[in-house]
């Protein structure tokens, strides 16, 4: 039987789904780390964004929203996904961008180029797509569609709370031992630490260690060991269906790495996203209709919720839908809603 699942945004009493996704995450995952404190932190400010309560503009341009996947029939959490506001604005957002240097000696009849990575904070103001986590028991269920686009229906409904410039960082290789060969081989020659603890303080302090340690100057990639040049720009195992996802929402690799795994940042506009440019705003009627699918989420940010469609427009220009859809997010006939149906277009 299929799950009657929603997104809709975090509450405090999520805490212990949130903190059961933290320790199931595994080494790497620096947007879920194993910090009560924080995470507590996370989902208070995430209330207050999708309360509106934020008053000043520096809590509204470094807003979180965090959304959790429901099964509406037993309240069970599936997983999580977020968008972070104002990348780099509040605390640095390191990496290292990969440059190409000519090399051209006349005299020794030598032409070549070599890559070399740059340390860079140079990712500001943009809005991060991330947090994306499928507890075990709902992966292969289907739902992870939904737990992805979620985010850019909210962009949709409500873009100007949102950068013209998105982001997601995904986890680099890591083995279940928090075993990274771009950061033994590189990072940790630097910062005298585990990769594990290194991930620790990125996800928990305000990462000025990352600026006291990290070395200054271009780091020429053919120095380091095979084992290490392998995996800059791979993600984690975990990720690929993730970094799929992100690609048929036209997202980009644009040689921008993490400095302590080597995992890939990709970037797009978020006005070419592929659920923001496509999404549409429609007016609500109900019957038994079928043809179209995809998503349908409220219009706005309050009480927004997001849930999987089956519909189809009406003679006279309404969205015709199940009322059992209606009634996963709240809405009525008659009502406004915003919906992205599945085609086979790019």
């Amino acid at each position: 039987m299929k799950r009657a699942v929603r997104m809709r945004p975090a509450r405090m009493d999520d805490f212990d789904a949130f903190w059961s996704m933290a320790e199931e995450s595994g080494p790497g995952f620096t947007s879920l780390p194993e910090d009560a404190d924080l995470l507590t932190r996370r989902l208070s400010k995430s209330v207050q964004a999708f309360s509106g309560q934020a008053q000043h503009v520096e809590q509204i341009n470094t807003a979180e929203y965090i959304m959790m996947l429901e099964d509406v029939e037993t309240g069970e959490i599936g997983g999580c996904s977020a968008l972070k506001v104002g990348t780099g604005l509040n605390v640095p957002f390191f990496n290292y961008r990969i440059i190409t240097l000519a090399q051209v000696s006349r005299e020794a009849g030598r032409q070549f180029t070599l890559d070399a990575l740059t340390l860079t904070n140079e990712l500001i103001g943009y809005t991060e797509v991330g947090t994306l986590f499928l507890r075990p028991k709902f992966r292969g269920t289907g739902v992870a569609g939904l737990v992805a686009q979620s985010r850019y229906m909210l962009m949709a409904a409500a873009p100007e709370l949102f950068g013209e410039k998105v982001l997601s960082e995904l986890r680099g290789v890591v083995d279940h031992q928090g075993r990274a060969p771009f950061w033994d081989h590189l990072g940790a020659q630097f910062f005298r630490m585990s990769f594990v603890e290194a991930d620790r303080l990125s996800g928990t302090t305000d990462r000025q260690f990352i600026f006291d340690l990290m070395p200054k100057y271009p780091i020429y990639v053919d120095l380091l060991p095979a084992e290490a040049r392998e995996v800059i720009g791979r993600c984690h195992a975990d990720g690929v269906p993730a970094l799929k996802m992100l690609e048929r929402e036209g997202f980009r690799f644009e040689r921008v790495v993490d400095i302590f795994d080597g995992g890939p940042i990709v970037v797009a506009r978020r006005d070419m996203i592929r659920t923001v440019r496509q999404a549409q705003r429609v007016r609500l009627a109900v019957g038994d209709a079928q043809g179209e699918t995809g998503l349908i989420s409220t219009p706005g940010l309050a009480n927004y919720s997001v849930t999987t469609l089956v519909g189809q427009f009406g003679p006279d220009g309404t969205f015709i839908v199940p009322q059992n859809v209606l009634d996963l997010i709240g809405l009525r006939p008659g009502d406004e809603a915003l919906i992205w149906l599945r085609s086979d277009l790019p």
